[in-house]
């Protein structure tokens, strides 16, 4: 999987919904990486969640009839210049 997950990117969580990533952040405390993201269902609403665990494997003894392999994964990139 890429990990250069950047703003304007559409991913697809493990359960199968869809999100637009908004920004990469900082945490203003610890200065851990944050990925903002908007769902593309329903309200469309905000969310945040640290770079590792957006970037994280799905825990396979949870969830072992998931196909995906990541958490988040990559459905479109924006056009990044």
């Amino acid at each position: 999987m890429n990990n250069r997950i950047q703003p304007g990117d559409i991913v697809r969580h493990f359960k199968g919904n869809q999100y637009e990533v908004l920004h990469v952040a900082l945490d203003s405390e610890t200065q851990e990486e944050m990925i903002v993201y908007r769902a593309l269902y329903g309200e469309g609403g905000v969310w945040v969640r640290p770079k590792a665990m957006f970037l994280s494997k799905v825990d396979r003894e949870k969830y072992p009839h998931v196909t995906q392999e990541y958490r988040f994964e990559k459905v479109t990139e924006k056009n990044h210049d």
